[in-house]
C-alpha cells in the first residue's frame, strides 16, 4: 500500500487486539507511523502518526489527546476500554485501544508492521533478496548467497557464467550450508568481525569466499557470501558492505511481515474457535475435516504463567509446522489451541509427543485434550468445546485423550453442570439419603452407588463394599423402610444413581475405596 489509512490499518489488525472507539476524521485519515510516548522527552511533530500512550492510564490520557492533535497526529492508542473518547472527538483525533494483555512493545511492533506492510512476492517474501543477490553478484563479479543465522540459504544469485564450487551447489540444492567443523570456525570468524572477511578455501576443490555479517541494532540477522575466484572487482568489499545494509532492511521487513501475518492468522483462528468467523476463515489454509487440540499447563499459580504459556505456544507451533508444513495455533486464556487437519489417526500421537517435549522443555506437566473431528471450519467451535471438556477430566494418570476415549467422563461432567443449575433436576431422594447418613452415621449412599455399579447384583456390591452380602441387603432394606425410596422402580434407580454420581460425587473410585 502506498499510503496507509486508518481503515487499512484496522483491516489488517483490527479485532480483538486493536479496537477503534472514535474516528472524527474518518477511516481515510492517513497513518504514517507508530510512536511510543515518552514523558521525559518533547513530542515531535509527526503528521499522521499514532501516539501510543505508554505509561499513561487510559482514563487519564485526556491531555495526550490535545498534545497529539497539536502535533498533527492522526490518533492516540491507549490500553484498555476506558479511554478519553469525548476529548478525542472534540480534538478530531482517532482513539484506539489495545487489549490489556498486550505489551506496549508488542503493540508497537504490530502497528508499525501493519503501517509499513506491502504485498510480498509469491516466493515467500524473499523476492527482493534474490534481486539483491543478483545485484551484488553483478557488481562484485562473484556468485552470491544470503543466509540467515542458522546457515539456511534465503536467496542466491543466478548471474550466468560466474564460477561456483560443489559446496555452493549442495547448499543451493538443500537451501542449507553443509554442516562441517571447518564451516563453524569460519562462521565464528565472520560474526566476530566488524566488516567483510576474506576466507580461504577449505579444500582443494573449493573456492575462497568474501563474506560479511548482516546486522541491525547489534542483532545478527544473517550473512552475505560471495565466491571469490580471484577476479572480484576492486571495490567488492565496499559493495558487500552496502549490500549487507540493504539485506538488513529487507530481512527486518520480512520479519515484520511474518509477525503481521502471524497476528492476522491468530486473530482469525480465535474467531473460528468462537464460531464468529465468516467465509474468510479459508485464509487459514485448511479445507475439509479438522480437529481442535487443546494444550494446557497442569501447574496452577505459576509465577511466570504468562511467559510459560507463550513458550508452550512456541513448542506446539513448531511441532505442528514440522508435521504439517503449516500451523494454525493460538494462545487463549492460558490454553494453546491447534487446528489439526484430517485424517486424524495420528493426532493423538502428535499430542502425546508435544506433551512429552513441552513437559521436558518447560519443566511443567502439560496435558492435551482432542475434540471430535468435524467436517470443516464452520464446526470448529464444537470441536473446541469438546477439547476444553477433555482437559477438565484429564489428570496425571491420563495426560492426553481424545473426546471419544473419555466420552463417559465428559458426559457426566456436563450432566453435573446441567443438573446443578436446575432446581427441579437437582432435587430428589439423593438429598434425603445423604441427610440420613449424616444424622445417623450410616453408609447408605455409598451402598446404593456400589449396588447400582454392580448392576444390582448383591454379591458384587458387597465385594465392592468389602462387607457381607447380608449387610448390603440389610442396608438396602433400611433405605426402603426409612427413606421411602422404591428401589424396584427402574426410573427411580436411574435418577438416584445419576444424582449420587454427578451431584454427590460418589464415583467408582470412591465406591471401590
Amino acid at each position: 500500500m502506498d499510503t496507509c489509512t486508518l481503515g487499512d490499518l484496522l483491516d489488517l489488525v483490527g479485532g480483538t487486539s486493536v479496537r477503534l472507539h472514535t474516528a472524527p476524521a474518518g477511516l481515510t485519515a492517513p497513518v504514517t507511523q507508530a510512536l511510543l510516548h515518552d514523558a521525559h522527552a518533547p513530542l515531535p511533530r509527526v503528521p499522521g502518526a499514532l501516539l501510543l500512550a505508554v505509561g499513561v492510564r487510559a482514563a487519564a490520557a485526556g491531555p495526550l489527546v490535545r498534545v497529539a492533535a497539536e502535533a498533527g497526529m492522526t490518533g492516540l492508542v491507549v490500553r484498555g476500554p476506558d479511554g478519553p473518547t469525548a476529548e478525542a472527538q472534540n480534538y478530531g483525533v482517532a482513539l484506539l485501544s489495545i487489549a490489556e494483555d498486550i505489551a506496549w512493545h508488542q503493540a508497537h511492533l504490530l502497528l508499525a508492521s501493519a503501517i509499513g506492510a506491502r504485498p510480498v512476492p509469491s516466493t515467500g517474501g524473499q523476492g527482493d533478496l534474490f534481486a539483491l543477490a543478483d545485484a551484488i553478484a553483478a557488481a562484485t563479479g562473484g556468485a552470491t548467497a544470503v543466509e540467515d543465522p542458522r546457515r539456511r540459504i534465503l536467496a542466491y544469485s543466478t548471474v550466468p557464467g560466474q564460477p561456483v564450487d560443489e559446496v555452493r551447489r549442495q547448499g543451493i540444492l538443500g537451501l542449507q550450508v553443509p554442516a562441517a567443523a571447518e564451516n563453524s570456525d569460519e562462521y565464528r570468524t565472520l560474526f566476530a568481525a566488524d566488516g567483510p572477511v576474506r576466507l580461504p578455501a577449505l579444500r582443494d576443490s573449493e573456492l575462497p569466499r568474501l563474506a560479511v555479517a548482516v546486522r541491525a541494532a547489534g542483532e545478527t540477522l544473517g550473512s552475505v557470501w560471495v565466491v571469490d575466484d580471484g577476479t572480484l572487482a576492486a571495490d567488492a568489499e565496499d559493495t558487500l558492505v552496502q549490500g549487507a545494509s540493504t539485506a538488513a532492511l529487507l530481512l527486518l521487513r520480512a520479519r515484520a511481515a511474518q509477525e503481521l501475518a502471524r497476528h492476522q492468522s491468530s486473530d482469525l483462528l480465535r474467531r473460528v474457535l468462537e464460531g464468529t468467523a465468516d467465509a474468510s476463515a479459508g485464509r487459514l489454509g485448511m479445507e475439509g475435516p479438522v480437529r481442535v487440540a487443546a494444550f494446557a499447563l497442569e501447574a496452577a499459580g505459576l509465577p511466570d504463567a504468562e511467559q510459560t504459556g507463550l513458550r508452550l505456544l512456541d513448542v506446539v507451533r513448531l511441532q505442528c509446522e514440522a508435521r504439517y508444513g503449516r500451523h494454525a495455533c493460538v494462545l487463549v486464556d492460558g490454553v494453546v489451541y491447534a487446528l489439526l487437519p484430517a485424517p486424524g489417526v495420528r493426532h493423538k500421537r502428535l499430542a502425546e509427543d508435544i506433551v512429552a517435549r513441552a513437559g521436558q522443555a518447560l519443566r511443567v506437566p502439560v496435558r492435551a485434550g482432542l475434540g471430535e473431528v468435524v467436517a470443516g471450519l464452520a464446526e470448529v467451535a464444537g470441536s473446541r468445546t469438546d477439547a476444553d471438556l477433555v482437559l477438565r477430566v484429564l489428570g496425571p494418570s491420563l495426560p492426553v485423550a481424545t473426546v471419544e476415549e473419555v466420552r463417559a467422563r465428559v458426559t457426566l461432567l456436563r450432566l453435573a453442570e446441567v443438573l446443578g443449575d436446575q432446581r427441579e433436576l437437582s432435587a430428589g431422594s439423593w438429598r434425603r439419603v445423604l441427610a440420613y447418613d449424616g444424622e445417623h452415621g450410616t453408609d447408605h449412599a455409598r451402598t446404593l452407588v456400589c449396588w447400582f455399579d454392580a448392576g444390582c447384583d448383591m454379591a458384587r456390591a458387597a465385594a465392592l463394599l468389602a462387607v457381607h452380602p447380608n449387610t448390603c441387603r440389610y442396608r438396602l432394606k433400611q433405605v426402603r423402610r426409612h427413606l421411602g425410596i422404591d428401589l424396584d422402580d427402574p426410573d427411580e434407580r436411574l435418577v438416584l444413581w445419576l444424582q449420587l454420581r454427578v451431584l454427590a460425587g460418589l464415583g467408582p473410585t470412591v465406591a471401590a475405596g
